[in-house]
């Protein structure tokens, strides 16, 4: 169906058309994620991840009233370096798409571009979920209801551990969200492997996941499979230093009334201060290793569908 409010990239157009695969990227990593020029050099280090691994990476996000599915070098570099790029969820998006500014897109963002081209895999660093002392600030990402929407799967090193992660993983069973560890029995806790809470599900091998999209879509059974890959040990950050820069942040970012879509780039940033960059490295680090398994992923299920 075409869409005018869609601009698809001629190379990921292509490679859609003729069965491909391809894997979505988002672009709030590029923007807000990571300083310049870390965040370009990031961002390219990705997409040449994905085409060595066989796919054509697609990254996304919002331009000239159109969600960008595939961006080129210059689309890129603005992206890293102009200001005031708009942090684009899917409440964000008709206000953006109206204005023609320059957004990048979060997880939610990427998971509606993803889904409209009809791109199975997504890659990110790590989801948004509950966040800490919910119970007075109601703060939940609108990932959550996203991946109960979009039939894509993402590859993520579990949710960002500056999140209440036992409450994220039981809002994501609610919603029928299924999670899977890729050689793990635990939900990784982003810039950690391990957050000690167990999965139900497990699979060692891209094409085990694969199959199981293939299952849960073809049943017409909406939402993501999310793909739940610990950070490398060689790479993880140390789990103490972090636990004590994200709860020094979080009584800062009180402190100073940061709210919504602030927090998490906020505590990210504090965190990432207080680690000595440590936990930046880790972050580089773990969505590198996501890009490598997201496109094993694609080429699987690419081989699953056209079998």
């Amino acid at each position: 169906m075409v869409n005018e409010r869609l601009n698809i990239s001629e190379e990921v157009q292509e490679a859609l058309a003729s069965g491909r695969p391809v894997v979505a990227l988002e672009s709030t990593i590029v923007a807000h994620g990571m300083p310049y020029p870390q965040n370009l050099e990031t961002a390219k280090h990705l997409e040449s991840i994905i085409r060595e691994g066989g796919a054509v990476p697609a990254t996304i996000a919002v331009m000239n009233g159109c969600i960008q599915v595939g961006c080129d070098e210059d689309m890129l570099y603005r992206l890293a370096t102009e200001k005031g790029v708009i942090k684009v969820s899917r409440r964000d998006l008709p206000m953006v798409l109206a204005s023609g500014k320059l957004g990048a897109t979060t997880v939610s963002g990427t998971l509606i571009g993803a889904d409209l081209a009809g791109i199975r895999v997504f890659v990110t660093g790590g989801i948004g979920g509950v966040h800490r002392g919910v119970a007075d600030s109601w703060d939940v990402s609108a990932d959550l209801p996203e991946l109960a929407r979009a039939r894509v799967a993402v590859v993520s090193a579990g949710a960002k551990s500056i999140l209440d992660l036992p409450k994220t993983l039981e809002s994501l069973e609610t919603k029928g969200v299924t999670v899977l560890g890729y050689k793990t029995d635990f939900f990784p806790a982003f810039f950690v492997p391990s957050s000690g809470l167990p999965l139900v599900h497990r699979a060692d091998d891209p094409m085990t996941i694969a199959r199981a999209m293939e299952a849960k879509w073809t049943l017409g059974l909406e939402g993501a499979i999310l793909v739940a890959n610990p950070v490398p040990v060689e790479h993880a950050a140390d789990s103490n230093a972090i636990q004590q820069a994200t709860d020094a942040a979080l009584i800062l970012a009180e402190e100073q009334g940061v709210q919504g879509k602030d927090v998490t780039p906020f505590l990210l940033q504090q965190v990432a201060k207080a680690t000595g960059g440590e936990s930046l490295d880790a972050n580089r680090a773990l969505v590198a290793n996501n890009a490598r398994l997201g496109a094993a992923i694609a080429v699987a299920y690419a081989e699953q569908i056209g079998a």
